[in-house]
């Protein structure tokens, strides 16, 4: 058996977990980060693809924005399609500020580079991960790698583990309380080899359903359809994606670029909360706490925002003692979760088909769309939302 001892214990090698453990070692504070995959496989999950004003600022201030800058794509606004009329909403113009189109693992593979550089520890493929001790004080993680079994002692367990992870189960029942919203439909999502048909993002509000053109590079596109949340891949061959997507997207003077689909997958999607998101010295940050539909391009950056708070709240305890942070870090999260799960939900409200919509539903949908696309207060409003609310203020004494 093999023990040891960290400071910081972190499950979970995503963008939460790694930047956690990135700006805890920029404080000097020990942390050892646990991931159940491979590195291989962290390093190629394809997700989102675009981050807000103040999360890609964090990024350059902390050594992470060299590649950033260099392959990805600044966008200064995005585009609405419906009723196939193309309205441009203007970020920069109407808020001053703008977002960056990078995938999210990419953001993984320069933390990762980033923390094994520094000499920091990952330890992939770490299995039955086990969580002990948190509400005595003190905390300690058992696991196995290679066969050994191991045990790490630390002050604080930060759960980074997603949605599935172990780290919410081990709450006692009863302990939490969900809040759940499950909606009636998917995305199909493909990734091909095609040139993106447009310079920035195009959500489409179509009678037969929302699609979305969005990309991962300048050889890259990524493109998706609403369908049902159990659609059958099989009932998708490549040619009838491009038939639908050229349908839903098309508008004067659009062409789609098509080209060899290697990605295809269908994703459910639903709003989630967990309250709370602490319990003795086990801390839930990113999709181990709440989850938003991808339509407002929100789940990377609200994991974020979750272990910028985290991290301040423990340099606080570890050089001074202070443990208000620690105390409040649920009350301080929650205030900026339950925005973004606002904009998510209503950005997914507007934009999606809904079959069991009444007449009167639809006219307002179609009034909410109109709203947005005339009135330069509820352009504002959208553009604020989607350039990222501060990572700051919700975190404030």
């Amino acid at each position: 058996m093999s023990t040891r001892k960290t400071r910081i214990g972190i499950i979970g090698a995503g963008p939460a977990g790694l930047m956690l453990s990135h700006l805890l070692h920029l404080s000097g504070i020990d942390n050892v980060v646990l991931e159940a995959r491979p590195r291989e496989y962290v390093e190629n999950r394809i997700r989102a693809g675009i981050l807000e004003y103040e999360v890609a600022q964090l990024l350059r201030e902390t050594g992470l924005g060299a590649r950033m800058d260099a392959e990805g794509a600044r966008h200064d606004g995005t585009n609405f399609l419906v009723d196939g009329v193309l309205h441009h909403i203007d970020f920069q113009a109407l808020v001053g500020k703008h977002v960056m189109l990078w995938s999210q693992h990419e953001v993984v593979r320069d933390l990762i580079a980033a923390r094994l550089a520094a000499g920091g520890e990952i330890v992939f493929e770490a299995g039955d991960v086990a969580v002990h001790d948190y509400e005595a004080g003190s905390p300690l993680i058992t696991y196995t790698k290679d066969g050994v079994e191991c045990r790490l002692h630390c002050e604080i367990i930060a759960g980074c583990d997603g949605f599935h992870g172990i780290c919410r189960q081990a709450f006692p029942s009863g302990m939490i309380v969900e809040y759940d919203r499950v909606y009636p439909f998917g995305w199909l999502g493909i990734l091909a080899e095609a040139a993106p048909s447009a310079d920035e993002l195009i959500y489409a509000n179509h009678k037969d359903g929302f699609a979305l053109l969005s990309m991962r590079s300048p050889s890259i596109s990524r493109l998706y359809l609403q369908c049902a949340p159990d659609e059958a891949l099989a009932a998708w061959p490549d040619e009838r994606v491009w038939e639908e997507l050229a349908r839903r997207l098309g508008h004067e003077g659009f062409s789609l670029n098509t080209g060899r689909i290697f990605q295809k997958s269908v994703t459910a999607m639903r709003s989630y909360v967990a309250e709370p998101m602490q319990l003795g010295r086990l801390f839930l940050a990113g999709d181990a706490a709440h989850i938003v539909p991808p339509t407002g391009a929100k789940g990377l950056n609200s994991a974020i925002a979750d272990v910028v708070s985290l991290h301040r709240a423990i340099d606080a305890y570890m050089r001074h003692q202070d443990d208000r942070g620690l105390n409040e870090y649920t009350q301080r999260c929650l205030k900026r979760i339950w925005q973004i799960e606002r904009f998510s939900w209503w950005m997914t409200s507007m934009m999606h088909k809904f079959d069991h919509h009444a007449p009167f539903d639809a006219r307002m949908q179609t009034a909410e769309l109109n709203y947005i696309l005339t009135s330069p207060a509820g352009q504002m409003t959208l553009a604020e939302n989607y350039v990222g609310l501060p990572l700051h203020e919700y975190h404030r004494s």
